[in-house]
């Protein structure tokens, strides 16, 4: 019935790109799906107390898992507010802090059950054996007692919550790979072309490579060289030629970068000169 569910569940994720609808169409197959599950243990009787706290710690969560989760996305895509990039990313940054709060709330049972224990699972995965000093969710009241126990939906919340963030923070990675794209596609109005001579070029390329302000450090030498070139149009031609050069320069050596420096050593002492 899982493997069904999950064949059916990721057709309808190739099938179906608008969110909401999709989860609106999931939800309805899940539902009958658990409705399904519910039939077969109502017709089962478990031969032992491990055999039924297996059911409800490990199989049962998988299903309603799965209707928490596109429950839950399906809210989020609903209440998404209109707005820019900056807006969107707020409202699912502000989305992610509230899963943090689930788990804050629920830290001892997500501790309990992360790390494997079993020693409360008599309690928390057997039907009629609840405890009400477990702190009970008052839903819990209002289950079906012979389909439920007190903590199988927590392990639901728990695993939905995993695919929740995950959903959440790869809408923030779109958002940001939106935003670059955007940027990138950005053109200047004007065209700037290199007027100063290639061995000048040269001499700012090599102090750039030097200080690494490229992917920090690591763009090598060549890279950065053909990246001025695609920029400004201008073939360097060879330029480790042109750097031993400028090395064995008998005056200033750096001269374009002491230019450079001069300049704008002249442009901050100049109070009225625009900024």
């Amino acid at each position: 019935m899982l493997k069904s569910l999950n064949e059916q569940l990721n057709f309808i994720d190739l099938e179906i790109d608008n969110p909401i609808l999709k989860c609106e169409k999931a939800i309805e197959i899940i539902l009958g799906s658990i409705s399904n599950l519910k039939k077969v243990i109502s017709k089962t009787n478990f031969k032992t107390d491990t055999e039924e706290i297996v059911f409800f710690k490990e199989f049962k969560p998988q299903f309603t898992s799965k209707l928490v989760y596109y429950n839950m996305v399906y809210k989020i895509e609903m209440k998404r507010p209109n707005g820019g990039n900056r807006i969107l990313k707020k409202y699912y940054n502000n989305e992610l802090l509230k899963l943090k709060a689930f788990f804050d709330n629920e830290l001892e049972f997500y501790q309990y059950y992360r790390t494997g224990n079993t020693y409360l699972d008599y309690k928390y995965f057997q039907r009629g054996k609840f405890d009400i000093k477990l702190a009970l969710d008052n839903y819990y009241f209002e289950t079906d007692t012979t389909f439920s126990t007190s903590h199988d939906f927590k392990v639901a919340q728990i695993l939905a919550n995993d695919l929740i963030q995950l959903y959440l923070e790869n809408q923030l990675i779109m958002i940001d790979n939106k935003d670059n794209v955007e940027k990138s596609q950005r053109k200047p109005n004007v065209k700037l072309t290199w007027t100063s001579s290639k061995v000048a070029l040269t001499e700012l390329l090599y102090a750039l490579h030097s200080e690494g302000v490229f992917n920090n450090g690591a763009a090598d030498l060549k890279e950065i060289a053909e990246y001025l070139e695609y920029v400004f149009e201008i073939d360097l031609g060879q330029y480790r030629r042109t750097f031993l050069e400028i090395r064995v320069r008998k005056t200033e050596r750096s001269r374009f970068l002491t230019s450079l420096n001069e300049a704008l050593l002249k442009r901050m002492d100049n109070s009225d000169d625009v900024i």
